[in-house]
């Protein structure tokens, strides 16, 4: 399990995964896979889903995200848009020129990031209850989660934030697990990504921010939500042809974590129908 400094203060932790019978990358029969976990965890989110990954064929690359996991935690500078640039140096380290980005909710927003900065890098995406498009309504109350979070008890206002993550469809033990990483989260990490992610200068977490900059993702998307309105809204977004829309309505934040096999099974046969893909 081996590390990659990607700037000169920042070391990313990341697992580099594939079937043993075959190592898939630009000249397999499948495109690699990168995944990007979300706020306040790492890549062991991946956990569920690896060995189907791998057994269809992937080589899958999960990194945990600066300020994250067993990666460096540097003072500042841990913002969605620092994440992408770490990621794009990470590939450079690996040799892989292109993938298929996976992320979840703050991932989401790295991984469009890296698909609209570097476009090249990008073969296609997968968001999963996507960390953007929020409406004015949800954001008015992001200046107190953000105060909280800098506040004495920054580890309980983020427990407070991601009891929106989960409802009664999420077992306890999704629970937990988010749980016990969010208090092993550095307390500055917590609130400068979020802050980056909605109310920062750069945010696109929020409506219209979100619309201008999605708009520019020229790959095809998949995106997976949980609510009917926002999956309708990043519809409307989309402009590859191949792109599509799925809401799994009923689920929480945490979707794919909870129906993990449905999951794969849905990302695995998008990838296969994307055109130019290998034959199968």
């Amino acid at each position: 399990m081996p590390y990659a400094d990607v700037t000169d203060d920042v070391r990313l932790f990341y697992t580099d995964d594939f079937s043993t019978d075959d190592h898939p990358g630009e000249d397999g029969r499948r495109p690699p896979l990168l995944l990007v976990h979300g706020w306040g965890t790492d890549s062991h989110q991946w956990s569920w889903h690896l060995d189907a990954l791998t057994a269809a064929g992937h080589r899958v690359i999960a990194p945990d995200l600066r300020g994250h996991g067993y990666s460096s935690v540097p003072d500042a500078g841990n913002t969605p848009r620092a994440m992408a640039a770490d990621l794009r140096a990470l590939l450079d380290r690996l040799g892989v020129g292109q993938v298929v980005a996976v992320g979840h909710s703050m991932g989401a927003q790295v991984v469009s990031i890296l698909a609209v900065e570097h476009p090249e890098r990008v073969r296609a995406l997968v968001t999963v209850d996507p960390g953007y498009g929020m409406s004015d309504d949800v954001a008015r109350g992001f200046p107190q989660m953000i105060a909280a979070l800098h506040g004495p008890r920054p580890h309980e206002a983020a427990e407070a934030i991601d009891e929106w993550c989960t409802n009664a469809a999420t077992p306890a033990v999704i629970r937990r697990w988010h749980k016990r990483r969010l208090y092993g989260m550095a307390p500055h990490v917590l609130a400068e990504a979020f802050e980056a992610l909605f109310t920062g200068p750069d945010a696109i977490g929020v409506r219209p921010a979100s619309d201008a900059y999605l708009a520019r993702r020229q790959c095809p998307v998949l995106s997976i939500w949980s609510d009917p309105g926002r999956a309708a809204w990043e519809a409307g977004l989309l402009k590859d042809p191949a792109s599509k829309v799925v809401c799994w309505e009923g689920s929480s934040h945490r979707l794919h974590e909870e129906r993990h096999a449905e999951f794969t099974h849905l990302v695995t046969g998008w990838i296969r129908r994307l055109p130019g893909g290998p034959a199968v």
